[in-house]
Formats: C-alpha cells, sequence, structure tokens
C-alpha cells in the first residue's frame, strides 16, 4: 500500500494592502501585511508530467490573495486568515493550508505581530 505524497507549494512574503484593525486610526488607511502559505497537495503526477493541469496555479492563488486584501475590511488577522485559508481551500487538489499574516505596524518594539493559522480539507466518508 502507498502512502500519500504530501507536498507542498509555499508562497513566501506576499504583500498586501489591506483595511484591517479594531481602532478608529485603523479604518480608514490601508496597512501593509505580509502573507506566507504553505499548501499542502500531492504533486507526484506533476513532478513527473510537467503540466499545470496536476498541480494549482500559484500565480492565480497569489492574485486572488492580493484581491482579497484590497477588497477586504476586517478588524483582525484571525479573520483574515481564515479568508485566505478558504479560499486556497477552495482548489480540489488542496489538502491543507498553512496561513501567516504578518502585520510590521502592529509591534510596539517587535519587528512585527503575526497570526498562524492551520486549516484542513473536511474528508467525505462516504458509504
Amino acid at each position: 500500500m502507498w502512502a500519500l505524497n504530501m507536498d507542498k507549494i509555499i508562497i513566501c512574503d506576499l504583500p498586501l494592502q489591506a483595511l484591517i484593525g479594531v481602532y478608529a486610526a485603523e479604518q480608514d488607511r490601508r496597512q501593509r501585511l505580509i502573507l506566507n502559505l504553505e499548501i499542502e497537495l500531492d504533486l507526484s503526477r506533476a513532478s513527473v508530467s510537467d503540466a499545470l493541469v496536476d498541480t494549482v496555479n500559484y500565480a492565480e492563488i497569489e492574485e486572488r490573495l492580493v484581491r482579497l486584501g484590497e477588497t477586504s475590511h476586517y478588524q483582525l488577522l484571525e479573520a483574515l486568515a481564515g479568508a485566505a485559508a478558504a479560499l486556497v481551500l477552495e482548489y480540489e487538489p488542496v489538502t491543507s493550508v498553512r496561513v501567516r499574516i504578518e502585520k510590521p505596524g502592529a509591534a510596539r518594539f517587535g519587528r512585527a505581530i503575526a497570526v498562524e493559522i492551520n486549516r484542513t480539507r473536511e474528508r467525505r466518508i462516504e458509504k
């Protein structure tokens, strides 16, 4: 019996401009966020076929995530991270995703404040 491969596509340091924050001063100006994703899926077929149809189009995912940041208005990084994870899980081959969002302007003394979430596709067992 073969084990399922859990390969990853990693999107590193994707800049977003988003309306995000709980304070009034944050509600009317876009802030710079940094998004990192680890997208788990089986890439064994794509590694042999060299065909886009056997993977996910990460350029498309990047574009959709940038658009999500530009058009959404969340108070919490947690909510934006959840929306980003849900977007990535729309792609059928994806089995799980780790989303990390950094908000450099939020830290008083550190480089950034970050939220990281992991989401897994629900598997339905058919009888």
